[in-house]
């Protein structure tokens, strides 16, 4: 964020700091239109996708009214998925750095609920968690929503479609009427319209335009036969070979059926699902996020959260229904000014769906044939392989201790290590292939003075 543009804002100069600290060089269009609005307690409806930035534009908010002197949590974000939610954890911890001991704790099922409540037991500044998991702690009577000063809705859209209106409805219940509450969704249904009368006051609204313009994403549909589709993805893969690939599916037995497929024709795959448990979960997205996956094939409401910084290639094996969310999807590839790929394949039954596109993106789209693929071809493995260590959050391990123990004395150069991601007990780190043997080695000695039991994950 530039300094003309902090300087008008109302924030703490250590905040600023920071903000400059973490190359927050410029405002992105959800922060310019929405900072200005939150940071005066107003209640807000933002109309923006994830990677638009609002994850920073609401932490900001509620860092802002923090107050140091109560022990009790006063902030609190709701998201669909433990997937997001740990994901916006993350980028409040970092936003939090200028304030010493501020609390910032994750709630998600698929977790055991004991570590949970010692960690209430404790206090909080913020919680940040799934409705279920917050339902939980408010019937156990260890969270307490009384001192809460403003709620964030985060992809509301999706929390409402998985199921948790309900829920929703009785966490709001729970918190004092003078609160703050921010509601941001990807789409504008009916249903986020009713639930935005019933709990905000006098909201402002704000709408950013998609990033998907044609110039940084080439979209290309393909007209396929049913039951030719998955015949159709091989011959796609093999004609782009792209390095990794997002795949949506409209079915959870679609993700399954096709990801063995694909494996079965020797492609580094994995589904992503709600039919998964966590563990299994967690892994795939580890995986896929480090590079060591090389295709997710993923329903839309499993695929939030997945946080991915270059994702070359989007491909809907099934065409949805929603324009928004087509536009949502193909919205993962080309973002920070990267070229993108976004793949659609279309039935004969299916032409309403494209006209509905058309129209929601005001131009034209071609359709081909699809192309005819190399016969040959062997995918290659990915460059990243994942190990994952049996110590995470709660033996106190570090990205910095795991980095640290791969590249001492004798061990590997730091360009050949990826993406590292900690969890309370297991941790994973993506180090290039031809480095996977020292690795082992490095890891199997010791981390922090322990042994700890590696594997290829």
């Amino acid at each position: 964020m530039s300094h003309s543009q902090v300087d008008q804002l109302s924030l703490d100069p250590a905040m600023r700091e920071n903000l400059t600290a973490l190359g927050y060089t410029t405002l992105t269009p959800i922060q310019k239109q929405s900072l200005p609005v939150l940071l005066t307690g107003r209640d807000l409806i933002g109309k923006a996708k994830t990677g638009s930035g609002k994850t920073v534009a609401f932490g900001i908010g509620l860092l802002n009214r923090l107050d140091q002197q109560r022990f009790s949590a006063q902030g609190l974000v709701l998201c669909p998925t433990r997937e997001l939610a740990d994901q916006v954890a993350r980028e409040l911890r970092k936003l939090a750095r200028y304030r010493p001991n501020t609390k910032i704790l994750t709630l998600c099922g698929g977790q055991p609920i004991g570590p949970q409540i010692g960690s209430l037991e404790h206090g909080v500044d913020i919680v940040v968690g799934t409705p279920g998991r917050i339902q939980d702690h408010i019937r156990k009577g260890t969270l307490s929503l009384r001192d809460i000063h403003t709620v964030v809705l985060d992809e509301a859209d999706r929390m409402l479609e998985m199921g948790f209106a309900d829920a929703i409805n009785a966490i709001l219940g729970q918190t004092p009427p003078t609160r703050q509450t921010l509601l941001f969704s990807a789409t504008y249904p009916e249903a986020i319209a009713e639930l935005a009368a019933a709990y905000l006051n006098n909201p402002v609204s704000v709408e950013v335009e998609d990033a998907t313009q044609p110039t940084t994403i080439q979209q290309r549909f393909y007209r396929v036969e049913k039951s030719q589709k998955s015949e159709a993805i091989l011959q796609i893969l093999s004609t782009f070979q792209p390095e990794s690939c997002l795949i949506f599916c409209n079915t959870k037995t679609t993700c399954e059926e096709l990801a063995t497929f694909l494996k079965q024709h020797r492609y580094s795959a994995g589904a992503l699902h709600g039919d998964l448990d966590q563990p299994s979960r967690d892994k795939v997205l580890v995986q896929f996020s480090g590079r060591s996956l090389a295709v997710l094939v993923a329903t839309d409401v499993a695929a939030r959260g997945l946080d991915v910084e270059e994702l070359p290639c989007v491909i809907s094996y099934d065409l949805t229904r929603d324009s928004d969310v087509h536009v949502h999807r193909i919205g993962r590839t080309g973002r920070a000014g990267k070229k993108g790929l976004a793949i659609s394949l279309i039935t004969e039954s299916e032409t309403y769906k494209l006209e509905a596109i058309q129209e929601r993106l005001n131009c034209e789209l071609k359709v081909s044939e699809v192309p005819p693929g190399k016969n040959d071809f062997v995918p290659s493995k990915p460059s990243m392989v994942m190990l994952s260590i049996a110590a995470g959050r709660k033996n106190k391990i570090r990205p910095g201790d795991i980095l640290g123990a791969l590249t001492r004395e004798g061990g590997i150069a730091g360009s050949q290590v990826g993406k590292i991601q900690i969890f309370d007990f297991v941790s994973y780190v993506a180090v290039k292939r031809e480095a996977v043997g020292a690795a082992l080695d490095k890891l199997g000695a010791k981390i922090k003075g322990k042994r700890y039991k590696v594997r290829r994950s």
